[in-house]
């Protein structure tokens, strides 16, 4: 891929995010790979995101070097550049503050699976960090951060469940793209608010099977989805 078109494709799932009233203010950001440039591009620090152009995504390489920008890329870069460091198969990460994802990080409380919504895109409860020590927080706080994602993920396929709830913070989102880890980022807070709602009409609800969870996750993803249709040749 062109250095242009990530930066295009960067810039556009960072859009998603505040079209879809995931993002207030500058509360947010998206990065996408080129995996073989060994190139991440990452919305800019505090720029308001009515002004962004493709042109204002900043490029660093995968230890964090800037390789061009004016800008100074997202205070939570390298979060970012742990997470592609450590989930190979993913292209696009995102970050929101999103209110119902939010509540649960907050409450440190993992968002179980209560209905096939979830298990469309989630296979199985978006899990929640632990809190980062004070040392993590006062020495590297945003790489720490980072770490505890892979750490709760654990040996997990991150594209299964392509969330997680940093506690005390908010989500961090991922996708095989950066659109893809846009729409991630827009059914994870749709999931969280239906949780939120069901956990209130019945606060002892349980997940729904793992065979039925299993069924709808199943027919989206993997070699044997049956969901959409096949390529025409």
């Amino acid at each position: 891929m062109q250095l242009s078109a990530l930066k295009q494709a960067v810039l556009d799932a960072n859009l998603a995010t505040v079209r879809s009233g995931l993002v207030m203010a500058t509360f947010g950001n998206a990065s996408g790979i080129d995996r073989k440039a060994g190139v991440v591009a990452i919305k800019p620090s505090g720029v308001p995101y009515e002004t962004m152009s493709a042109g204002d995504m900043v490029s660093v390489r995968l230890d964090g070097t800037v390789v061009d920008n004016r800008w100074r890329p997202s205070s939570d870069l390298d979060t970012h550049l742990v997470l592609y460091r450590a989930f190979e198969g993913i292209g696009g990460v995102i970050h929101t503050h999103s209110t119902y994802a939010t509540i649960f990080a907050q409450a440190m409380t993992p968002i179980p699976c209560f209905g096939t919504t979830h298990a469309d895109y989630f296979r199985g409860e978006v899990p929640v960090t632990r809190h980062l020590t004070e040392t993590e927080i006062a020495e590297r706080y945003v790489a720490a951060t980072g770490e505890a994602i892979v750490e709760i993920v654990g040996e997990r396929d991150p594209l299964e469940v392509p969330a997680v709830l940093v506690a005390g913070h908010g989500p961090f989102v991922w996708g095989a793209t950066p659109k893809d880890a846009a729409l991630n980022a827009l059914i994870l807070e749709e999931c969280a608010r239906m949780a939120w709602y069901s956990l209130q009409l019945r606060p002892d609800l349980p997940p729904i099977p793992q065979a039925l969870l299993d069924r709808h996750f199943l027919r989206k993803h993997g070699k044997d989805a049956t969901y959409g249709q096949a390529e025409l040749t």
